[in-house]
């Protein structure tokens, strides 16, 4: 008996709820979107235009560019090839590198 009447208090209001049950899914899923939209702009957004500005660095690069590896080596750019570089890292040494290991390109004069 104590059942029914606690179903029989609330089916009114649950029935007249109809139209909020779509705005309480909506209002609940808010959310995740503004987390998602944060997370866009806090880390999607810079990562994309770092790799952009990257891309267009190894792009750029020229014979005779002093550049520094990820391995941490430093050295100037000899020969250079679709997808391999040649760099002097010493007199008379030379490594061939991925274009993609190349960080930074350095002042002129870095290497000496």
């Amino acid at each position: 008996m104590f059942i029914s009447s606690a179903f029989a208090q609330t089916a009114p209001a649950a029935a007249a709820s109809g139209s909020g049950d779509m705005l309480s899914n909506l209002s609940g899923m808010l959310p995740l979107v503004l987390m998602f939209v944060v997370l866009y702009f806090v880390m999607i957004r810079p990562q994309m235009k770092k790799q952009k500005e990257h891309r267009s660095m190894i792009d750029a690069l020229a014979k005779g560019d002093e550049v520094a590896t990820a391995g941490g080596l430093l050295g100037k750019v000899t020969k250079m090839g679709d997808g391999l570089l040649s760099v002097e890292i010493a007199p008379g040494v030379e490594v061939q590198l991925q274009r993609s290991a190349v960080v930074q390109v350095m002042p002129k004069g870095t290497v000496k």
